[in-house]
């Protein structure tokens, strides 16, 4: 096909995507069931049994109940051994489950190995011929099923034995303490809470507790939790021992091609060089002319922005996105994209979006202080101003490495918050002599008192955005500083623009901008006005509403941004997969604090706005 047809083609399917969606979900829906619909059958099924394993374990009433009909034909629990044997069972389903909804590998070996010993345990002490059989069938169907289970391994590090082991033992301590407390028929006295919980934090390192039952349950209550004891501490054990998939980083081949496709096309998308953050990975187009950048957290792989290069090229690079989505069993997510980015990737993948917010830009060329509406911003520079504050605008190849290392420095004892916040909208360094073309904005007064970094009382700092623009990084300042550093640096670096050829700032992003702005004004609607109630009641954590007025004040044109998604099912875990990327949740929380900066994936300088910085402005 020539060229320009293929061009004409291209233009019109981006200008209508809604026929070939149509056209797409109906071939869809005459397909069927797509295939991941029986490793989430299978998931659930596993999910089912644990729950009925356990509790067969723990009442001994259970089997006479009304669910003895069913309960016959599972695992069971008589006498101590089977009750141990039934617990654990049920617990390493329930945590098979979650692998075998993803279609993971690993976990159809693990439940391959483990349904032919559930058989022989059904028959060898209780007898059950019914029992073995659920068991033999369910391998069967497991086993001609086996092309759906070929997912690979997520990234992991030796800190996830940390997490299970805090898991485990919290699910151990409590399931152990049902245990001990589901015999009262049995049990000698009335112990306290107290004595329960000594009974169970003994019988978990397989001694004997306080706690005294009458006949065998007190061998099966010991058994039981030995049993959790061992389940916490082998997998665990596991988990610490085994080899590592670390998380796919950038290499320098690959940061010297994203480079090459930014020179050329990185003006379209003001994120594109936070592409070039090296905690991410990357797949490229068949001709290398695009590419996406991601991070896998929680199993939900992050896309931020637009694809990197040229549009055309775009579908190669996000159809091996979904591809390496789909060997992983990964849920694919995009945080952040462009209108024109949105629509590409829902017609290219049958994906939905969503608004998520608005990002303020500022065009050099319209700026002004003057003005009513920028009587606030120029009162408050001019006030800066006479206190003694000056500022400077410079690349960061023009900055001496004293200085530079002097501004790292600083701005990382600035940071507002413990862990280092940042992942689509931040880059994740500071004077990298790769990145010379960054822009740093500093303020300064001579005339205060000279802290631990001279004079310097504030930082910001911008990446390029193509030739002509920048895009806002992070915000630092002194805390002792006066209030309105940030307008102070940011009306700065827009007076600067134009000798430096700059002719478009980028500034923060504005999460849910569009209903905070509606649901203030005359007329909104109850449904609006509460969703803007709660956005503002949110924003006590998440700076929502102060990033929307602080961006504001600068009379910015608002570029809408979308989060891209499977299924509406998907928002939650995709919601805090970006939470924990942002830095809003991290394992390290869970750590004593001379244990934290150890843990997890370090990352230098990384957040556009941090905690508190806006609201001290």
């Amino acid at each position: 096909m020539p060229q320009s047809s293929q061009s004409s083609q291209s233009s019109q399917n981006s200008q209508d995507p809604q026929p070939r969606n149509r056209a797409s979900r109906v071939r869809r829906l005459l397909r069927g069931p797509r295939p991941e619909a029986v490793p989430v059958l299978v998931g659930r099924a596993c999910a089912l049994v644990g729950l009925l394993d356990i509790a067969a374990g723990v009442f001994p009433r259970f089997r006479h109940s009304r669910m003895h009909a069913l309960a016959e034909v599972l695992p069971g629990a008589l006498g101590p051994f089977t009750a141990a044997l039934s617990l654990s069972a049920g617990v390493l389903l329930l945590l098979l489950a979650h692998g075998l909804k993803r279609g993971k590998r690993r976990a159809w070996r693990a439940a391959v190995a483990l349904l032919p010993a559930g058989a022989v345990a059904q028959f060898a002490y209780r007898h059950s011929l019914a029992g073995a059989a659920l068991s033999v069938v369910l391998l069967w169907a497991v086993l001609h099923h086996r092309d759906q289970f070929a997912a690979l391994p997520d990234p992991r590090s030796r800190w996830r034995a940390l997490a299970n082991f805090v898991l485990m033992g919290a699910g151990s301590l409590a399931l152990g303490l049902v245990v001990v407390s589901a015999h009262p028929g049995r049990m000698v006295g009335d112990p306290s809470l107290a004595d329960r919980l000594t009974h169970v934090l003994y019988g978990l390192f397989g001694f004997e507790g306080p706690v005294d039952y009458r006949g065998t349950t007190s061998w099966t209550v010991a058994f039981s939790l030995g049993a959790l004891g061992l389940l916490t501490a082998v997998t665990t054990i596991y988990l610490a021992f085994r080899p590592e998939h670390p998380a796919a980083r950038l290499t320098e081949e690959d940061e010297e091609r994203l480079r090459a496709l930014l020179a050329r096309h990185g003006g379209r998308d003001s994120l594109g060089h936070f592409a070039l953050r090296r905690d991410k990975a990357v797949v490229f187009s068949p001709s290398g002319k695009a590419a996406v950048t991601y991070r896998v957290v929680s199993g939900v792989m992050l896309a931020s922005g637009d694809p990197i290069g040229d549009v055309e090229a775009w579908p190669g690079a996000i159809e091996r996105f979904m591809d390496e989505a789909r060997a992983h069993s990964w849920t694919p997510a995009v945080m952040g994209c462009s209108e024109t980015g949105g629509q590409v990737w829902t017609r290219e993948t049958g994906l939905d979006a969503l608004e998520l917010g608005d990002e303020a830009v500022v065009d050099v060329g319209d700026f002004s202080l003057a003005g009513r509406a920028m009587r606030n911003v120029r009162q408050m520079v001019k006030r800066i101003e006479r206190a003694g504050y000056e500022t400077r605008v410079r690349r960061v190849r023009d900055l001496g490495e004293a200085e530079l290392d002097r501004i790292r420095r600083a701005a990382d004892d600035w940071r507002g918050t413990d862990t280092e916040r940042g992942f689509s909208m931040a880059l994740g360094r500071l004077g990298d002599p790769a990145d010379g073309d960054c822009l740093v904005a500093t303020a300064h007064r001579a005339d205060a008192e000279p802290g631990p970094y001279g004079d310097l009382k504030a930082v910001l700092h911008f990446v390029p955005w193509g030739a002509d623009g920048v895009s806002l990084d992070l915000m630092r300042r002194d805390r002792a500083a006066d209030p309105g550093m940030n307008e102070l640096l940011i009306v700065a670096a827009l007076q600067a623009a134009p000798r430096l050829g700059i002719e478009r700032v980028s500034l923060n992003f504005a999460m849910f901008r569009s209903a905070l702005a509606r649901g203030e004004k005359i007329g909104a609607g109850p449904v609006l006005r509460a969703w803007r109630g709660l956005l503002v009641f949110l924003s006590r954590w998440f700076q929502i509403e102060s990033l929307y007025k602080f961006n504001a004040k600068f009379q910015p044109r608002w570029e809408p941004r979308f989060v891209v998604y499977r299924a509406s099912a998907d928002l939650p875990r995709i919601g805090f997969a970006a939470l924990q990327a942002e830095g809003f949740v991290t394992l390290s929380a869970l750590l004593p604090r001379f244990l934290r900066r150890h843990a997890g994936t370090p990352r230098p300088c990384a957040h556009r706005v941090p905690e508190r910085d806006v609201r001290a402005a």
